[in-house]
């Protein structure tokens, strides 16, 4: 077979499989894309952060000392809140996570304890799942950590809260419009985040679990056309 034919072949396999995805994305970006909007930050995001708390019983977040979960039925967690440490798992490996030094955590290969460069990675990987999927179980109850800003923004004469992350975490600098029901119980977010190239994409906040300890979980978000499974969440005292 000719170069220039091979060539030809090669060029077409690429354009078969790329085309659709250029196409998907062109539809997905001009759909949902939009600006981050500007906030107006005022005593009264603060209150109205408050009152989603308050319709989320915070005090029995707060009161709940171990949760479980499964993200997207791949990583899975046991996260002793009280302690901050966490036991991480996915594929062969498994990681005993010290949240406030994670120099000091643990990394085990099929059970087996490892100390070298591939442990580092590991902790590094667990720390940055950990991050990740942890902000999708417990998202609301973020809202006045350090370095967080909120503000108010109107949505169809309703107020929607804007929190932006200025510090900490694995992408500082995230931002997410909270949409509260006449309860004030978060339903959805609209996302402008580093890792996505599109600001304003929409997940869901409805499908709630009430814990044994009193904690209220989401234990499903739809995201476009995909859903992220948080599996069999618990939370216990």
């Amino acid at each position: 077979m000719k170069p220039k034919k091979i060539l030809k072949i090669i060029a077409g396999v690429i354009i078969f499989f790329t085309l659709p995805s250029l196409l998907f994305f062109g539809f997905v970006y001009f759909k949902y894309n939009e600006d981050l909007p500007i906030g107006n930050s005022t005593e009264q995001a603060d209150v109205l952060a408050h009152k989603m708390l308050s319709a989320l019983n915070v005090e029995a977040y707060n009161n709940t000392n171990y949760i479980e979960w499964t993200f997207k039925r791949k990583h899975h967690y046991k996260w002793n809140k009280k302690d901050n440490t966490c036991e991480v798992n996915w594929k062969e490996y498994k990681v005993d996570l010290n949240l406030n030094n994670p120099s000091k955590s643990i990394v085990y290969i099929h059970n087996f304890r490892i100390d070298n460069d591939k442990s580092e990675e590991l902790i590094k990987k667990a720390t940055n799942y950990f991050n990740n999927d942890s902000f999708w179980l417990v998202a609301p109850y973020k809202v006045f950590d350090k370095g967080v800003k909120r503000s108010i923004v109107k949505r169809n004469n309703k107020d929607a809260l804007l929190v932006t992350y200025t510090t900490g975490g694995t992408t500082p600098g995230d931002s997410y419009l909270w949409f509260l029901d006449d309860n004030y119980k978060p339903i959805k977010f609209k996302m402008w985040v580093d890792i996505l190239p599109i600001g304003g994409l929409e997940a869901s906040w409805s499908d709630w679990k009430t814990t044994t300890s009193g904690a209220q979980l989401p234990i499903h978000h739809k995201l476009l056309f995909m859903g992220l499974n948080m599996g069999d969440v618990k939370g216990t005292k």
